[in-house]
């Protein structure tokens, strides 16, 4: 009952956090948006040009912060997004200090504060879809039915070895009961991690990411390591967190 209710409490707070963060995303674009459409209107352009013109800064910011979450649920760097993202930051604080024209300091920084909120604020608002699509359970395919073969006739043993075979069979299953079940973890990298676990001690960084890359994984980023695939696997076995660090691990 009180997981339930933990997990009723983090969805609340989660959905709280998005719907401020999308307010806040629509106020500071839209505050950046007015300088930009001033500073165009100011310089010869009037109408519909002045407020189109702003839309070719601040729409780097969107495109190339989508283009960076695409990348990131590929488990990929996109270096075009990332330079996207960049310009058009960088552009739009700029432009927006240049709107304030010859003024005191102060004055500027008020005119570079909505730039860069909506930089900071859009780039959370992408970090929590990020998150919401990474942990997502993955649809399972129904299996296609397996037709079991024909059994053979197999040839009559003598009775010593007959009943070697039936000890044999009766003690694998209870072999198989003694082994430990692994949970079914919602990201497949965490089977390549857990692993590490058994030498009783807490694995370090460093070491998770060798047993990624051995798994044919591919590299991962340390957040994601930490709080993503380490996460996971504490969270199915909380008395995992609490195994002394490996020596000499990293984080």
């Amino acid at each position: 009952m009180a997981a339930a209710q933990r997990s009723r409490t983090i969805l609340r707070l989660a959905i709280l956090a998005a719907l401020l963060t999308i307010g806040l995303t629509a106020v500071t674009f839209w505050l950046s948006y007015e300088a930009l459409h001033t500073l165009a209107a100011a310089n010869g352009l009037q109408g519909e040009r002045a407020w189109a013109w702003p839309a070719t800064i601040d729409a780097f910011i969107v495109i190339g912060e989508v283009l960076i979450l695409r990348a990131s649920l590929l488990r990929r760097v996109d270096w075009l997004a990332v330079i996207l993202t960049a310009s058009g930051s960088v552009g739009s604080i700029v432009l927006n200090v240049a709107s304030a024209g010859e003024v005191d300091r102060m004055t500027q920084v008020v005119h570079a504060v909505p730039p860069c909120a909506a930089l900071l604020i859009f780039t959370a608002l992408m970090r929590q879809i990020y998150r919401a699509l990474s942990t997502a359970p993955a649809e399972v395919a129904p299996a296609a039915p397996v037709v079991p073969p024909m059994p053979e006739q197999a040839p009559a043993l003598p009775p010593v070895e007959a009943e070697a075979e039936a000890e044999a069979e009766v003690e694998e299953p209870a072999a198989e009961e003694q082994r430990p079940k692994r949970p079914t973890y919602r990201d497949a990298r965490c089977n390549a991690v857990r692993p590490l676990y058994d030498t009783g001690t807490r694995p370090g960084t460093a070491a998770m990411r060798a047993a990624l890359l051995a798994a044919g994984h591919g590299r991962v980023g340390d957040s994601t390591i930490r709080g993503v695939i380490r996460a996971e696997i504490e969270e199915h076995e909380p008395e995992l967190a609490q195994l002394p660090p490996a020596i000499g691990r990293t984080a």
